[in-house]
């Protein structure tokens, strides 16, 4: 494994970590935040591990600021965080926003600013307003201006001081895992139901761009997929056809309309012959793929591991195909540790589509690690983990991918969604019952690095 330096990234590149509301604010209710699909999500019996919930998490909403002099001690230059829309609109449409929860923003990006830490603001990263879920949520076409709506409230509110701007975390997740298979909130599952959401994320981020324009001078503004760089697991005709498939279902299908050039036809083929889409006509009104397809200033992409892919065909007979790894290294999450899928995807987006500027705006991996007996969490896991990706971007730079900036994720162990507390990404362990918190090995590699 080649070391990677702080000299091998350009001048002005960014370097931040990343967190979402939902997993570290707590205080679910308080000073009027409304109820969010995740909140009913993990009231239900059986969907989050261990009945886990998020109702205080790493308790963020009253230990930001230390949680800033944290990220300050650790040399972070940027933060990136979540908005929750419930917090600022309870159920998601009203008129006029909860101050209280405005204020709150504006206290944390004013104590960022003050640290020296340039605030990164995602408008939505999962926590819907769990009343406009009761009105259909990505299903129905009408949430595309009730997010408009939010936006607006929000860069109006925070524009003077932030200038970067992320419209939508992860679109196939919300859609896929919480409308098609139903694994996240809100516990969906139809194909069919997780590209009509789909249609209609992507049109709410192309719908926000021009409003946060239009309240924030020299923003820069742009969207965060989770892509998986796939491979066949061998040259059969069989495995290249079900690569070509994961492909379009995982990044193509959200990639090539954002690039302006449509939902890809074999995946139009493919989901209309399944009977996933024979009534997408009904969906699509005239503009809306120019609307998504507007321009931004950066992609975000969130990156963990590859997809090798075999196919189930022993026949011509339809079949789906499955995700195999190769024998690698695997996080505590069971992901196959490959960095080079990295460089590989940079150059990829930077070659094939022409993406001007990019942004890891995720990169980490869980791993259990616990401190020792004297305090010190030695992740040498995960402080691995970093060097090698760190590389595969910095050889991804060198070969000319457009690569401006770098998350890690996360600032802190967190509520891992469906997984409750068992998986942790932190640079920094949180004792969940005391909210002690201890800078993990890695993050002092990283404040090292980059420092």
């Amino acid at each position: 494994m080649t070391t990677p330096h702080l000299s091998q990234f350009p001048t002005g590149f960014t370097w931040g970590v990343a967190t979402s509301s939902f997993q570290i604010e707590g205080s679910t209710f308080v000073d009027g935040r409304g109820e969010s699909i995740w909140d009913r999500f993990c009231a239900t019996e059986g969907k989050v591990k261990n009945g886990d919930h998020g109702e205080i998490a790493c308790d963020h909403y009253n230990r930001f600021a230390e949680d800033i002099a944290l990220m300050k001690s650790l040399g972070v230059k940027a933060y990136r965080f979540s908005i929750a829309w419930p917090r600022i609109l309870p159920s998601g449409s009203e008129t006029e926003p909860v101050e209280a929860g405005l204020a709150f923003y504006d206290r944390l990006v004013d104590a960022l600013l003050e640290a020296g830490i340039e605030p990164w603001v995602t408008l939505y990263h999962w926590d819907l307003p769990q009343a406009l879920q009761d009105e259909g949520g990505w299903l129905n076409r009408r949430i595309v201006e009730r997010f408009v709506h939010y936006t607006e409230i929000v860069a109006k509110r925070l524009g003077d001081r932030v200038k970067h701007w992320i419209t939508i975390n992860e679109p196939w997740v919300i859609c896929h895992l919480g409308y098609g298979v139903g694994e996240h909130a809100p516990g969906l599952k139809s194909i069919r139901h997780s590209l009509l959401a789909a249609h209609h994320v992507l049109l709410a981020h192309g719908a926000a761009v021009p409003v946060i324009r239009r309240h924030v001078s020299d923003a820069k503004v742009g969207i965060t997929l989770n892509l998986c760089p796939s491979e066949p697991a061998s040259e059969s005709p069989w495995d290249i056809e079900a690569n070509r498939s994961f492909d379009g279902f995982f990044n193509r299908w959200y990639l090539d309309p954002i690039f302006g050039r449509d939902y890809p036809a074999d995946m139009v083929q493919e989901y209309t012959e399944r009977g996933d889409f024979v009534d997408h006509a009904t969906w699509i009104e005239e503009g809306d793929m120019e609307t998504i397809a507007v321009e931004t200033d950066f992609l975000g992409i969130n990156y963990y591991s590859r997809a090798v892919i075999r196919s189930d065909k022993v026949s011509e007979e339809e079949n789906w195909e499955r995700t195999v790894f190769d024998d690698g290294p695997r996080t505590a999450f069971n992901w196959e540790v490959h960095a080079p899928s990295l460089e590989r995807l940079l150059l990829r987006l930077t070659n094939d589509y022409g993406a001007k500027a990019i942004v890891v705006t995720e990169n980490g991996a869980s791993y259990p690690t616990a401190p020792d007996a004297n305090g010190v969490v030695a992740d040498v896991e995960r402080q691995a983990y970093f060097e090698q990706h760190l590389s595969a971007c910095a050889s991804a730079i060198a070969k000319g991918a457009t690569l401006t900036g770098y998350f890690a994720w996360s600032l802190l162990d967190n509520f891992e969604w469906a997984e409750g507390y068992e998986q942790r990404f932190g640079l920094v362990w949180v004792d969940f019952d005391t909210q002690q918190r201890i800078p993990k090995q890695s993050a002092l590699w990283l404040r090292d690095f980059w420092s």
